[in-house]
């Protein structure tokens, strides 16, 4: 079986090079499944990039990331005191959010590198900026790194606020740092705020808009692995369920270990957007779902939820029909699909 990834490198390495060098101060971030193309393919780019830090996700990826990138590996989760697979080396920045963490952190009586987090409008994680004080009389021997800033997604024009507010409640307070680390700021807005913060080294955290910058370097090919005339009223598969009309059912390599049928749920805005999500989920709700693979310049209907490692796709009688061997097209979503492969060609 064969649901791979080939990229064109050279197309893809030129747009990771254009972004970082109109990018100062750039922190790659490879975490969870490395945005489809693997944490550790993520973080050679990185440094040859010539990146000093790297950001991941949790404890758990801090070890292949040491071992893969030679430069510092900042732990975008929070620490807290009972994690087991906390990894404490030179090179590891941890980042911190309440004031007991940096207690019990100091406990430790190591000089151990951190970054203090501020609660954005995200409310996820991160001090209020009144307790910034007490953060600050907690750190014993602790390191400071920097201030870090997670802002949400939402595309409202605030974000270049929410970080400048947080850029200024930082020069108010005793936190003694002038690197700055900030997430989800467009590249205008991170011209604004170094323009209106000169005193700070802005520290821009990114992910997908550096490794998926330019889907047109990647190519999804799912080998077609088995092809059977149908006829109307004829059940196939699992489900031993009934064929809509006359054509072929396509056996495709590519299934829910792969991540395929498996989407997180997507937000929905505006009349327009809505009006398809209810039209989908009707069409869904009648047995049909629309799957990734597309044949013969059309996405086809999944014949019954694919399976773990290959998916059932109906194709209509007139339509020309893939050989076993093949390849076909697919459309995924890349921060939750697993390849076998990834091809750099």
């Amino acid at each position: 079986m064969s649901f791979d990834l080939h990229v064109d490198a050279a197309r893809w390495r030129r747009h990771l090079s254009t972004f970082a060098e109109a990018t100062p101060g750039l922190v790659p971030v490879v975490k969870g499944n490395g945005y489809g193309l693997g944490r550790d393919l993520l973080a050679a780019e990185a440094t040859t990039l010539g990146c000093s830090t790297l950001a991941v996700g949790t404890y758990a990826e801090v070890p292949g990331a040491l071992a893969a990138f030679g430069g510092d590996v900042m732990v975008l989760s929070p620490w807290r005191p009972f994690l087991t697979d906390a990894v404490y080396d030179a090179r590891v920045i941890h980042t911190v959010g309440r004031v007991d963490d940096v207690a019990a952190l100091a406990a430790r009586g190591e000089a151990v590198r951190v970054v203090i987090e501020g609660e954005t409008s995200m409310a996820r994680h991160g001090f209020d900026r009144h307790e910034l004080a007490a953060a600050v009389a907690a750190l014993g021997d602790l390191r400071v790194e920097g201030f870090a800033v997670h802002l949400p997604l939402a595309g409202t024009g605030a974000n270049l606020v929410e970080a400048e507010s947080w850029a200024a409640a930082l020069g108010a307070s005793q936190v003694e740092t002038e690197s700055f680390y900030v997430s989800h700021l467009t590249a205008a807005e991170l011209a604004a705020l170094r323009d209106r913060r000169p005193n700070l080294d802005i520290r821009p955290r990114i992910g997908t808009a550096l490794w998926l910058g330019d889907l047109g370097a990647f190519d999804v090919r799912a080998t077609v692995l088995d092809v059977h005339h149908v006829s109307r009223g004829e059940r196939v598969g699992y489900r031993q369920r009934p064929v809509p009309r006359d054509g072929a059912l396509l056996v495709i390599a590519g299934g829910t270990s792969h991540g395929l049928g498996m989407e997180a749920p997507r937000a929905v805005g505006g009349v327009v957007q809505r009006g398809k999500t209810i039209a989908k989920g009707g069409l869904e709700a009648a047995g049909y779902m629309l799957s990734p693979f597309t044949v013969a310049g059309k996405q086809r209907w999944f014949a019954e939820p694919p399976h773990m490692q290959a998916s059932l796709v109906l194709l209509p009688s007139g339509v020309p029909e893939p050989a076993v061997g093949d390849t076909v097209g697919a459309a995924v979503r890349y921060t939750t699909t697993t390849f076998d492969a990834v091809t750099l060609d």
